[in-house]
């Protein structure tokens, strides 16, 4: 069966045949579930060995989550008028790494383990904060985690459509 995008995934008795965006196959993993990482998870940041073990499927995004700086590390929250989508990337995880991952995350206490539809419909686990813990933190409109102070540069996935307008004049945002 192909999933969306054009990767390849077949479900057998809790292993997944998948196929990257790099076109690897990945055959005979023990897959369980999709979980999405936004902030020092993802490739080239500090905490990736964390999930070193797990599947890289691609970048992916989602709608309706704000993204707050926390200086070390990023957190996102509940946010229906967020103006930019979520950028972050998607593994293929089993239960065994799905426990570590709440662990590194402090579950429950710093970040809580919520399922989401990502914007191409897929379901994915992402760890969320709650709204008084950034109360006093920067937004990242962009809605893309670049590192701790931005040292670690990462080109993100920005759809233009997704911005806001500046006014070539009075630099106010529309």
């Amino acid at each position: 069966m192909h999933g969306l995008n054009g990767r390849m995934s077949t479900r057998r008795s809790g292993h997944e045949r998948i196929e990257t965006q790099k076109g690897d196959i990945e055959d005979e993993v023990d897959c369980d579930d999709l979980v999405f990482v936004y902030g020092s998870l993802k490739r080239g940041m500090n905490h990736h060995e964390q999930i070193r073990k797990a599947v890289w499927i691609g970048e992916a995004s989602i709608t309706a989550l704000a993204l707050y700086d926390l200086g070390p590390f990023p957190m996102a929250v509940d946010d229906i008028s967020a103006i930019s989508p979520l950028q972050g990337e998607l593994y293929w995880v089993n239960a065994v790494i799905l426990q570590q991952l709440d662990r590194f995350e402090g579950v429950p206490r710093l970040y809580e383990r919520h399922r989401r539809i990502l914007s191409d419909g897929r379901s994915a686990w992402v760890y969320l904060g709650r709204t008084q813990q950034v109360r006093h933190a920067d937004v990242i409109v962009s809605g893309c985690w670049q590192g701790p102070q931005h040292h670690f540069r990462r080109r993100c996935h920005q759809p233009t459509s997704a911005l806001p307008k500046q006014s070539a004049t009075l630099g106010t945002m529309h």
